[in-house]
């Protein structure tokens, strides 16, 4: 489940690339929210995982996200990959810290 920008980014250490997923543009009572006023989606897919963090005696401490998982993450966290640095690439992607993500989301 690679796709265009997981095989550019190898995110390092205890970090996750996720692909932001859109929400919905229409309210159940049929009002559309403009993007202006919509807020960022906290909802988000896994598409590249790091090695995992090095603990205090050099050992590595393995992830336990994969890639795949449907994931929460904090509202003000990680680092926005810019749009378009993918070519026509129209997703957004951010660089999250492992401990950003709150939970995950089961099938």
């Amino acid at each position: 489940m690679t796709t265009k920008a997981a095989s550019k980014i190898v995110p390092l250490a205890d970090r996750v690339v996720v692909k932001q997923i859109k929400l919905e543009e229409v309210r159940a009572s049929g009002l559309v929210i403009p993007d202006t006023a919509r807020e960022k989606p906290q909802v988000g897919e896994v598409i590249a995982v790091g090695p995992g963090r090095l603990d205090e005696d050099g050992k590595r401490i393995p992830m336990d996200l994969k890639v795949g998982d449907r994931v929460i993450y904090a509202k003000y966290s990680g680092q926005e990959v810019p749009k378009g640095l993918f070519g026509s690439d129209e997703e957004e992607y951010l660089i999250l810290k492992e401990s950003d993500i709150l939970a995950k989301l089961e099938a």
